[in-house]
C-alpha cells in the first residue's frame, strides 16, 4: 500500500487561495489562511475564476457536440481498481478479508458509551480507529465519525489503487468523481446541536448543518481531491452502498466520468442510534456472548447487529486504468434496483421486489443466471428478511450445483448504509482470492434452507464465474449488483 504522505499528504481540505473568503465560518472550517483580499484583487478573482468556469464549460460543450456527431461508441467497461475499508476486523482490505476468512467476529460489548441500561449492548463497534496521516487533526476533532470513516477509506482506496501525486497529475480532474452515501449521515453531530440548542441557538456549533449532511463527505473529498465531475451522495437506507456503486458505473459507462470513488459509510453506534433500532425491535438481545449474536439462516436468530464503519470502491474505466498500468482486481459487469413498494420495514412475503431486481441486474450485466456461482447476501439475521432473501436466491438460481451463498454480516453486523461497499469489497477480496469466507453461527438451519448452497463453517475454495452482492432496505429498496473477474 502506498504510503499516507505519499497521497496528497493528508485531508486538511485547504482550497485554491482564490476561493477563501474569511468573513464566514466555512474559512476556518477548512483551515484557510487569513488572507485580506482587496476589491481590486477580489474582482480579479471572480473574474479568473468565472474565465475557468467558462472555459470548463465551453470544453464541456464541445465534448458535447464531438460525441453528437460521432458514432455510438463501444460500450465503456469498468474495472475496480483499489478498496479502502474501516471496519471493525480490520482498517485495510487484506486484513478485513482475512479476518473474514477465519471465522473471527468483530462484534463486541459497546464501550464508547454506558449502554448498560439498554436491552442490546453489543455492536460491530471500531475499537481503534486512527485518522493520522489521513485527515488534519482540527477536522477530526470536529467531524461526525461517518465522515471520518469515509474520507480515510476513500484515501486508502486512492493509495490501494497506486493512485500517487504523480499519477493524479495526470487524470482530467473534470472526469473523476465521488459518489458515497450514508443512511442516517452525521447522527451525533446533529444530536449534539440539538442538545446546545436546548440551552440557546447561540450554543451551536455554526457547522452542525454541514458535518450533519449525508453529501458533505463527498463533496469534501472533492474538493481535497480537486474533483470536478460527478459528485453527491446517495441515501437509501442499508441499500445505499449498492446505489451509489451502480450509479458511480453508469456515470463512467455513460462517458460523464473516467474515474469514480464510489461506497458507503455509516456510525450510528451512538445512544440515539442504539435506542432507535432497539425502539423498533429490530436488534439481537444475546448480550452474554456477542460473537454468537449475528447468525443469519439459524433458526435461533433474534434479530441483527449493529455495526459502523465504511467501505469505498475506486471503479476505473477500463483503457483509463491500463493506461496507468493500474492492477485490476475485478471487473463491474452491472446491476439494479427496485422497490418492493410493498412495507416500511418488512420485505415483500413473496420476494417479488427482489427477484425483479437480481434478473434485471443480471439483464444489465448481460450474463445467463448460470455463471452467477457466488452470492454475498445481505441476510442480516433477522426472522423475516433472511427467509425471503433465501427464497429468492433459490427462485433465481436454485438450479445451479456450484452456487455458494455467504452472509458477511455474521461476522460484522450490519453496517447500515455502508454494508453492500464493505461487502462489495469481501466479492471483489472473494473472486481475487479464490476463496469464500464461512458463514458462523449457522448450528441450527432454519426450516427449508438447504444448507448445499450455504458455505459452511470454514471458509471454501471456489473458482468465481460472476459473483452477486445483495443489499435491501427500509422501505423496500432493493439492490443487485455484479463482479466477475476481469478477462
Amino acid at each position: 500500500m502506498v504510503a499516507a504522505s505519499s497521497c496528497y499528504a493528508y485531508l486538511d481540505f485547504r482550497p485554491c487561495n482564490h476561493y477563501n473568503n474569511n468573513n464566514n465560518a466555512l474559512s476556518s472550517l477548512f483551515g484557510s489562511n487569513s488572507i485580506s483580499l482587496n476589491q481590486n484583487q477580489s474582482r480579479l478573482n471572480r473574474a479568473t475564476n468565472s474565465g475557468r468556469a467558462m472555459a470548463i464549460a465551453m470544453n464541456m460543450e464541445n465534448e458535447a457536440m464531438v460525441s453528437k456527431n460521432n458514432p455510438p461508441m463501444e460500450k465503456r467497461r469498468v474495472v475496480v481498481t483499489g478498496m479502502g475499508v474501516e471496519t471493525s476486523l480490520g482498517h485495510d482490505p487484506h486484513t478485513f478479508y482475512e479476518n473474514l476468512l477465519q471465522g473471527n467476529s468483530g462484534i463486541s460489548h459497546i464501550e464508547d458509551f454506558d449502554c448498560s441500561d439498554f436491552p442490546t449492548r453489543i455492536a460491530g463497534e471500531i475499537k481503534s480507529f486512527s485518522t493520522e496521516g489521513w485527515v488534519a487533526p482540527k477536522l477530526s476533532r470536529r467531524m461526525d465519525k461517518f465522515m471520518l470513516y469515509l474520507l480515510t477509506a476513500g484515501k486508502k482506496a486512492l493509495a490501494d489503487g497506486g493512485v500517487t501525486e504523480q499519477a493524479m497529475a495526470e487524470f482530467d480532474k473534470a472526469k473523476c468523481g465521488v459518489l458515497i452515501g450514508s443512511a442516517l449521515g452525521g447522527m451525533k453531530v446533529f444530536h449534539e446541536a440539538i442538545q446546545a440548542l436546548k440551552i440557546s441557538y447561540k450554543k451551536m456549533n455554526p457547522f452542525c448543518v454541514p458535518l450533519a449532511t449525508t453529501n458533505m463527505g463527498s463533496a469534501m473529498l472533492a474538493v481535497d481531491l480537486g474533483w470536478m465531475g460527478p459528485n453527491y451522495s446517495i441515501s437509501s437506507a442499508c441499500a445505499t452502498s449498492n446505489f451509489c456503486i451502480l450509479n458511480s458505473a453508469n456515470h463512467i459507462i455513460k462517458g460523464e466520468a473516467d474515474v469514480m470513488l464510489c461506497g458507503g459509510s455509516d456510525a450510528a453506534i451512538i445512544p440515539i442510534g442504539l435506542a432507535g433500532f432497539v425502539a423498533v425491535r429490530a436488534l439481537s438481545q444475546r448480550n452474554n456472548d456477542p460473537a454468537k449474536a449475528s447468525r443469519p439462516w439459524d433458526c435461533n436468530r433474534d434479530g441483527f447487529v449493529i455495526g459502523e464503519g465504511a467501505g469505498v470502491l475506486l471503479l476505473e474505466e477500463l483503457e483509463h486504468a491500463k493506461k496507468r498500468g493500474a492492477t485490476i482486481y475485478a471487473e463491474f459487469l452491472g446491476g439494479s434496483f427496485t422497490c418492493d413498494a410493498y412495507h416500511m420495514t418488512e420485505p415483500h412475503p413473496d420476494g417479488t421486489g427482489v427477484i425483479i431486481c437480481i434478473e434485471r441486474a443480471l439483464a444489465h450485466a448481460g450474463i445467463p443466471k448460470e455463471q452467477i456461482n457466488y452470492v454475498n447476501a445481505h441476510a442480516t439475521s433477522t426472522p423475516a428478511g433472511d427467509l425471503k432473501e433465501y427464497k429468492a436466491l433459490v427462485h433465481c438460481f436454485g438450479q445451479n450445483p456450484e452456487l455458494k451463498v455467504n452472509s458477511t454480516k455474521s461476522m460484522i453486523g450490519h453496517l447500515l448504509g455502508a454494508a453492500g461497499a464493505v461487502e462489495a469489497v469481501a466479492t471483489v477480496q472473494a473472486i481475487r482470492t479464490g476463496w469464500v469466507h464461512p458463514n458462523i453461527n449457522l448450528d441450527n438451519p432454519e426450516n427449508g434452507v438447504d444448507t448445499k448452497l450455504l458455505v459452511g463453517s470454514k471458509k471454501e475454495r471456489l473458482n468465481i464465474k460472476a459473483a452477486l452482492s445483495n443489499s435491501f432496505g427500509f422501505g423496500g429498496h432493493n439492490s443487485s449488483i455484479i463482479f466477475a473477474p476481469y478477462k
